[in-house]
């Protein structure tokens, strides 16, 4: 297995994970519901293949303290903005491209505090990836809905925690944890927080159509392979700023399939901006 196959992984499962979490927004599934799906069912799956594959759940107490903190501050506060976020952009791409170019912050931060390498090569591949997202995000827009700044807001602030839960992930990998140790824990403790949240605002859990069911399940099993792909990336690659950028380089599909299925805008600019994309992808794959 190469860094490259599972960046792989980490674009199909990107691209599935957020065209339903599009579709659960047509369906006015609340953010809560998606964040349970996006939580809850990875932690069963997570549990279930640790206990038939004998992978320990005992880990040192300072790395369960760790996780926790990781779980508060940057998952599933970052998932909230990164959700709300989704919710009121004119296109989930834009918003999406925004926080996912994260990747320069994740690839600098690196090169200081694990010694990753950082080729010239892939300087320019990221900085294509970057910078034609910054192309998709500007292009004007006929959308009534991106009147309406604050998105853009809580974009930035799903760009700092993914980038700080990028670096954190890569450390508890280089400290020997396994990938669905690390998961399960962070998975849980997130798990926990929102089914406190749907307690409090009394929302029904069960009373769901069949349709919605199904959305928020593809959500779970498509967050677990997303999650599990991201982890074994960042074990694997030479800088985890790599896989970062494969993951905001899905994004330009994301933007392409939410205009074709749920016929949301896409200008000949943004056009341009995902080819551009598209390309720094190519650059950075090529060894």
């Amino acid at each position: 297995m190469t860094w490259v196959s599972v960046a792989c992984g980490v674009i199909l499962s990107s691209v599935i994970l957020y065209l339903f979490v599009r579709k659960a927004n047509l369906q006015n599934i609340s953010i809560e519901m998606q964040n349970f799906g996006m939580f809850f069912l990875p932690t069963l799956l997570f549990l279930v293949y640790d206990l038939i594959a004998h992978v320990s759940l005992v880990i040192s107490l300072k790395y369960i303290l760790f996780i926790l903190a990781t779980a508060i501050f940057l998952s599933w506060l970052g998932n909230v903005f990164s959700l709300k976020a989704l919710e009121k952009a004119p296109n989930p791409g834009y918003s999406l491209m925004i926080s996912k170019s994260y990747v320069v912050l994740t690839s600098i931060l690196s090169i200081w505090i694990f010694k990753s390498p950082l080729h010239t090569k892939d300087v320019v591949a990221i900085l294509l990836i970057v910078g034609f997202s910054a192309v998709i995000m500007f292009s004007k827009s006929s959308s009534s809905k991106e009147k309406s700044i604050s998105w853009i807001f809580y974009t930035m602030g799903a760009f700092v925690c993914w980038a700080f839960l990028a670096i954190v992930l890569t450390y508890f990998t280089s400290k020997g944890l396994k990938a669905t140790q690390i998961l399960f824990y962070l998975m849980l403790f997130v798990s926990i927080i929102i089914i406190l949240e749907l307690f409090l605002k009394k929302v029904k859990l069960f009373e769901l159509e069949k349709s919605k069911v199904l959305t928020i399940f593809v959500i779970g099993v498509a967050s677990a392979i997303f999650n599990l792909c991201l982890v074994f990336g960042y074990k694997l690659s030479p800088n985890p700023g790599y896989i970062n950028a494969a993951n905001a380089g899905s994004i330009s599909l994301v933007t392409i399939f939410s205009a074709i299925i749920f016929k949301d805008e896409l200008g000949y600019k943004k056009i341009i901006g995902i080819l551009g994309v598209l390309s720094g992808l190519l650059i950075l794959f090529i060894k």
